[in-house]
């Protein structure tokens, strides 16, 4: 599979993911993004993009993905909106994310596939 970004195009495996990481940009997390809004109407906000940029940050430092745990333990006391509930900020996510945060995120965000563990 591949998609088209101004006047490249960038493959990706059958689920979205991207085959070179090194082919992410702003851009191209725009264009996953419509193209999984065709399926779940998800529009990239400022919300979404500082989550998928938590998600770089965390990958570059560590070499693996953070985890829902990790999510909802830090971001939601660190940025954006404050959640006092953690489940109240897992819904949160989970109606930014439809499909799962830690997946999606780490689709927009150029990462490799999280493993099961992770992303539940």
């Amino acid at each position: 599979m591949s998609i088209q970004v101004g006047d490249r195009i960038i493959e990706t495996d059958a689920e979205g993911y991207l085959i070179n990481p090194a082919d992410w940009s702003e851009e191209v997390a725009e264009a996953l993004a419509a193209q999984q809004s065709a399926e779940d109407r998800v529009q990239l906000t400022d919300t979404h993009l500082g989550l998928i940029a938590y998600f770089r940050e965390v990958y570059a430092e560590n070499e693996t993905h953070p985890s829902m745990h990790q999510l909802v333990m830090t971001l939601g006391k660190q940025h954006g909106e404050h959640f006092r509930d953690r489940k109240e900020y897992e819904a949160f996510l989970y109606r930014l994310f439809p499909k799962g945060p830690v997946l999606e995120l780490c689709k927009l965000a150029g990462l490799p596939k999280p493993t099961e563990a992770l992303a539940g």
